[in-house]
């Protein structure tokens, strides 16, 4: 999907570059930041990151800076309206997901609920 299209889900400049990093240090170029939601945390669900080299049926990838974030379709029902970013502080640097379909989450930010 291209940068002028309304995305369900958007793609940080900071998250792009931070994934084309890493992806340069696998020394492995079809890799792709995968997010996915799974049952768990301390409030029902929890973000997953993940690199993968495969994209499946259904997935949804969204290109950026020349790499991509692939989301499959149980997860981005939950993620729509959402971003994946990256930040950098004093507690330490991550991905971050910013979901508004959460009704809570959990302090640090990995769990929510719907």
């Amino acid at each position: 999907m291209s940068d002028d299209v309304a995305l369900p889900l958007q793609f940080t400049d900071a998250a792009a570059n931070k994934v084309k990093l890493l992806i340069a240090d696998e020394d492995n170029p079809e890799l792709k930041l995968r997010v996915y939601i799974t049952g768990g945390g301390c409030s029902g669900f929890q973000y997953g990151f993940t690199f993968d080299d495969q994209v499946n049926d259904g997935d949804m990838t969204i290109e950026k800076q020349g790499v991509s974030l692939v989301v499959d379709p149980m997860s981005l029902q939950y993620l729509i309206g959402g971003s994946v970013d990256y930040t950098e502080g004093l507690e330490g640097s991550r991905f971050v997901v910013t979901n508004p379909n959460a009704k809570t989450t959990c302090g640090c930010g990995s769990s929510f609920s719907i």
